[in-house]
């Protein structure tokens, strides 16, 4: 089928037509057109001469007479015996249009399939030289035109708009991400502040809002807000000796304090005697001493927490050492001679593990007070805070693990939840440390009044119960040491609590105080009760742990 020029002998119903094929249509079937008619018997019948089919390109003349070609092989039963069969190697060889013969009867195949465009018109009609000779043209592939191969150029073009088209895609998805990306930072940032915000408002630390010291300016007063209170007692087992602090959690202000209470701070005992809070810790054990404290301060202690020195190394251990910025060298008891490495140095944030952080806080100079080595314990108790997981769970495992032995009405869980909560405001910066100001002979001064009792422990605010015994505190004026213990002896066979003032200069009259006008019924009762006249009963400053305040003037006479 690849043949430029076929001819041949069809049937069209009239006898046999001469014909020739020029071509392929787009379904790959053969074109055939009618022989001119000086080259036809003009009985054949041409089937494609009303089609306008194209002519004979290849056709020399009259003078040559191209036998017929049948290209299904069959020239009919009315075919001429002088028909050339192309497939009879009998006959002579066969024309070759391209201007070589066939070594056979058979056609050589074309190399290449010529395109056929049915739009494109034939090839021009060459004029007939008349003679026999046929002119050979050498025709090629390349000067017909090809619609269905694809330009290269056309395919550079598609690729590079297919290559803009996805980058312009890529980009304005990006563009999206990166809105949608800005647009969720936006709302996570608003949703943080207002919870910040929030925080702070409920927590009393907006500006304008707070304190001068940043803590809640709560209209609640000082006495009346809510606080957790517990004493600890540190025990050195290896020297002797106790150290007493209140660790206080004010739930009101969110504010964690520990309160150091100097082992001379002077406690009233259950036969009216007085005597010291180191010896009250050693004589009257835990229940009597919390007891006393609670009358001495008007606090209202939720339990008691023994700490042995051994337990406290066990317990920076188990949380991974502590920072404290140390005031003094620690000497190393174990040391030989005296020019020895010290244990514990003097300097900022100094890592201490459970053997120097017990070193360090029972540590108590030569010459120096009690004091001192107050601060000290205070300083590590709030360094162990700050390290001590906030986590109620996980401290109350730390607590189980010491193995210690806690005396009711404290439990373990009681334990381990109270010192989360604080070291959730160590961490914070919630929490700072107090001393607790007592004078030479133990009693409570107006510091302490005014800046612990009151504003740390809320002493003024303990509403006591119904049939609770009034507390009186008695300050000594009369310049006779004797007479406070003879008032004491006075004032408890009346039903009153007694509280120690210590001693004043001397005063010529004795007053009888009270700061609440519900208190000045009770302020009588005490005068009567120690022969003082009712005329000393007067309004006025009352000691912060105390319903009435007692200043025994030079008027005041002991002797029944």
């Amino acid at each position: 089928m690849n043949d430029r020029y076929d001819a041949g002998y069809g049937d069209g119903g009239y006898g046999d037509v001469p014909y020739e094929l020029v071509g392929y249509d787009e379904y790959g079937q053969p074109v055939y057109r009618q022989v001119p008619a000086q080259q036809q018997p003009q009985q054949h019948y041409d089937p494609y001469a009303q089609q306008g089919y194209g002519y004979d390109a290849y056709a020399t003349g009259a003078q040559q007479q191209t036998p017929p070609y049948d290209p299904y092989g069959d020239t009919g039963p009315q075919a001429p015996a002088s028909a050339y069969d192309p497939y009879d190697t009998g006959t002579q060889a066969p024309y070759d249009p391209y201007g070589q013969t066939a070594a056979s009867g058979r056609r050589p195949q074309v190399a290449e399939q010529t395109a056929y465009i049915p739009q494109q018109a034939g090839p021009a009609e060459e004029p007939d030289t008349g003679t026999e000779e046929r002119v050979d043209r050498d025709y090629r592939t390349e000067q017909f035109a090809f619609v269905e191969e694809p330009d290269q150029d056309s395919e550079d073009v598609i690729d590079w708009l297919k290559f803009t088209e996805n980058r312009t895609e890529r980009r304005e998805e990006a563009k999206r991400r990166a809105r949608a990306r800005v647009i969720a930072l936006v709302v996570v940032l608003a949703l943080v502040a207002a919870g910040g915000v929030g925080y702070l408002w409920y927590a009393g630390k907006l500006p304008g809002l707070g304190s001068s010291d940043g803590k809640t300016n709560s209209a609640t007063p000082a006495g009346a807000q809510k606080r957790d209170v517990i004493v600890v007692h540190l025990h050195n087992t290896a020297k002797g000796g106790t150290s007493t602090a209140l660790l206080v959690d004010n739930t009101t202000t969110q504010q964690g304090t520990t309160v150091l209470l100097p082992n001379s701070l002077a406690l009233g005992s259950d036969d009216g005697s007085t005597t010291t809070l180191a010896k009250s810790v050693d004589d009257d054990g835990s229940s009597g001493t919390r007891d006393a404290i609670d009358t001495v301060l008007g606090t209202e202690i939720q339990g008691t927490w023994r700490l042995d020195t051994p337990y406290l190394q066990n317990l920076v251990d188990l949380i991974g050492n502590i920072e404290v910025d140390t005031d003094t060298n620690v000497p190393d008891p174990s040391a030989k001679s005296k020019g020895a490495a010290p244990l514990v140095r003097k300097g900022k944030a100094q890592t201490l593990s459970g053997k120097t952080a017990v070193a360090y806080a029972t540590y108590q100079g030569s010459g120096e007070a009690q004091n001192a080595q107050l601060q000290r314990f205070g300083q590590v108790v709030q360094a162990v805070l700050r390290k001590l997981t906030s986590d109620a769970g996980g401290a109350t495992t730390t607590v189980r693990t010491l193995g210690m032995i806690i005396e009711p009405p404290l439990t373990e869980k009681d334990l381990g939840a109270f010192l989360a909560r604080l070291a959730d405001l160590a961490k914070g910066g919630d929490y700072k440390t107090a001393l607790l100001p007592v004078q030479d002979d133990g009693t409570l001064g107006q510091e302490a009044s005014a800046s612990v009792v009151k504003d740390v422990l809320g002493g003024t605010a303990k509403s006591p119960d119904k049939d609770a015994a009034v507390r009186v505190s008695v300050r000594n004026a009369t310049g006779v040491k004797d007479n406070s213990a003879k008032a004491r002896v006075v004032l408890l066979n009346g039903g009153f609590t007694f509280l120690e003032g210590g001693t004043a200069s001397a005063a010529a009259a004795s007053q009888v105080r009270y700061a609440d006008a519900a208190d000045k019924a009770d302020a009588a009762e005490v005068a009567k009760t120690l022969g003082l006249p009712a005329g000393a009963v007067r309004k006025g400053e009352v000691s912060a742990n105390a319903d009435v305040t007692v200043v025994l003037g030079q008027d005041y006479d002991p002797s029944p």
